[in-house]
């Protein structure tokens, strides 16, 4: 159920709060430990099915294909997302694993970066392979992959949304 209005606007205040206690001045914040983020690992029920959305549709092409070192038989997999990033696979044969689901602690979506000229590309690729998708502005696409992970496409800078900087 949705929150109320003054739950919305009590939600607000507390966001300011945090805001207020703990986001610092950009010339304030010590240096990342961080160098990105090397792969991401989401669940695919089907491997061929996965590889022809992520590599044929969205055009991220599978660099690696191997078996899973934690689960015999499992495969796992990677697509190349630009900058040195991955998004990865596992497929885990035999195990009764449930549809998709937002869970506390589990994924939202996955926002990807393009080019502004790749979105439109991918945008009509969608389009021509049938895939439902929402358009929520003109920099972002929203759908759900084979398996139901909601998935943004998305063509703001990197470290920008909405026009804002947010590093």
């Amino acid at each position: 159920m949705a929150p109320t209005q003054a739950e919305v606007t009590k939600l607000a205040e507390i966001r300011d709060e945090l805001r207020e206690r703990h986001l610092r001045p950009a010339a304030d914040r010590p240096a990342t430990n961080g160098r990105g983020i090397h792969h991401t690992a989401l669940i695919s029920s089907d491997v061929e099915r996965t590889i022809g959305f992520y590599q044929d549709i969205l055009g991220f092409p599978l660099t690696e294909l191997i078996e899973n070192r934690d689960y015999p038989g499992s495969s796992h997999f990677f697509f190349d997302v630009g900058n040195g990033n991955a998004v990865a696979f596992f497929d885990l044969p035999g195990l009764d694993l449930g549809p998709y689901a937002e869970v506390l602690g589990g994924l939202h979506h996955l926002a990807l970066s393009v080019t502004p000229e790749r979105w439109s590309a991918i945008k009509d690729k969608l389009d021509e392979a049938g895939v439902k998708y929402l358009l929520e502005s003109k920099t972002s696409i929203y759908l759900s992959d084979p398996d139901g992970a909601r998935v943004e496409l998305i063509s703001d800078p990197l470290g920008e949304m909405y026009g804002e900087k947010i590093g």
